[in-house]
């Protein structure tokens, strides 16, 4: 007799993430609070604007690489998780639980207390003309922040997904009008043009120190960070095979 037993299949993500969804989670995630707060910080452990776009360069040429690289790990092994899952299958369970730890435990959620902190201190700084808002305020809407962007994710996919494209459009239209700002101002004034575009003189007091170019690389690779969120959610994705591709090479 055949066997009649219903066979119980796991449990799987449904495939949600499109190819505009998968590039707005990964543009989205890279042009975040580190474009906005990392150029201070790279100049200032640098001290030239020469060496400071060399960073600037070389920063996006390791975060290339490494997403091509995640782009070739995400449809060999077509698995949600990320790092966790690739040291899972290529080293084992006992790394792959230590990295786990590290991530869950330190990595994660000092990123997003960053990203939060900075997010709060924009928005309270208008409320608080001519001098830093208070630490409580800033702490409290960084973890109410946190909460709305947890609760959304958990709700609904497609939700997160429209509200990922809606702040994806916001932050490229402020980083153009900051762009087309800055050189509206170059243009205008040939005082600014003469200072921070000599050539002669662009490497004029750089730091050569181990400590201040690592310190000014780790600003660069924190502000191109992003490219590799998409490999934490490969199995919601429609043809993770073109999706990864599409998505991380745009």
């Amino acid at each position: 007799m055949a066997d009649k037993t219903p066979k119980i299949e796991g449990v799987q993500l449904k495939r949600e993430i499109g190819l505009i969804g998968g590039v707005a989670i990964v543009s989205g995630t890279m042009i975040g609070s580190g474009i906005f707060m990392s150029p201070q910080y790279v100049l200032g452990y640098v001290g030239s604007p020469g060496a400071s776009m060399l960073i600037w360069v070389f920063s996006g040429v390791v975060a290339l690489f490494a997403a091509l690289s995640y782009t070739e790990l995400g449809t060999l092994i077509p698995e949600s998780g990320g790092e966790f899952t690739y040291i899972l299958r290529i080293y084992g369970s006992f790394p792959a639980f230590f990295a786990a730890i590290t991530f869950m435990l330190l990595l994660k959620p000092f990123s997003i207390a960053a990203k939060a902190m900075t997010i709060a201190k924009y928005v309270m700084a208008p409320f608080y003309p001519g001098c830093p808002p208070p630490q409580l305020a800033v702490k409290c809407f960084a973890a109410f922040s946190i909460l709305v962007v947890a609760m959304t994710n958990i709700l609904n996919v497609r939700l997160a997904l429209r509200v990922q494209v809606i702040f994806l459009v916001a932050k490229v239209f402020s980083l153009t009008f900051i762009v087309i700002g800055g050189l509206v101002k170059v243009i205008q004034s040939s005082t600014v043009i003469e200072e921070n575009f000599d050539v002669e003189n662009a490497f004029q007091g750089t730091e050569y120190s181990v400590g201040t170019l690592g310190m000014a690389f780790y600003q660069g690779l924190w502000s191109y960070g992003g490219w590799c969120n998409l490999n934490y959610v490969t199995e919601e994705l429609n043809k993770p095979e073109v999706r990864l591709k599409g998505s991380e090479v745009t």
